[in-house]
């Protein structure tokens, strides 16, 4: 039986938004879960939802960027304007055109 998960609903939505924006500067889980020290395709489904994030996860996070695990687990550490979805900030669509219905 697994035992039950510590951290909050909003919690581990920024941990999500980690991995998610570490993957896209890496381009690859591969070189994020060696890192890490998990398999690449655990990641994948941490950062999908279709696993849940352990507090391992976060503090590993936290200490492979230099940060405090509570600025990970807050989302303190992300950029402003960070998508918590895919993990892009608000400049990497500028040279795109905006489109109206």
């Amino acid at each position: 039986m697994n035992a039950p998960n510590d951290l909050t609903a909003k919690e581990q939505r920024a941990v999500r938004a980690t991995l998610h924006v570490l993957r896209l500067r890496v381009r690859s889980w591969k070189p994020l879960a060696k890192t890490l020290r998990y398999e690449p395709d655990t990641l994948s489904k941490v950062a999908a939802g279709g696993a849940s994030v352990t507090p391992t996860l976060a503090l590993r996070l936290a200490r492979h960027l230099g940060v405090t695990m509570e600025a990970v687990l807050a989302g303190e550490w992300l950029p402003a304007g960070t998508c918590p979805y895919c993990g892009h900030g608000p400049n990497d669509f500028t040279d795109e055109e905006a489109t109206s219905p």
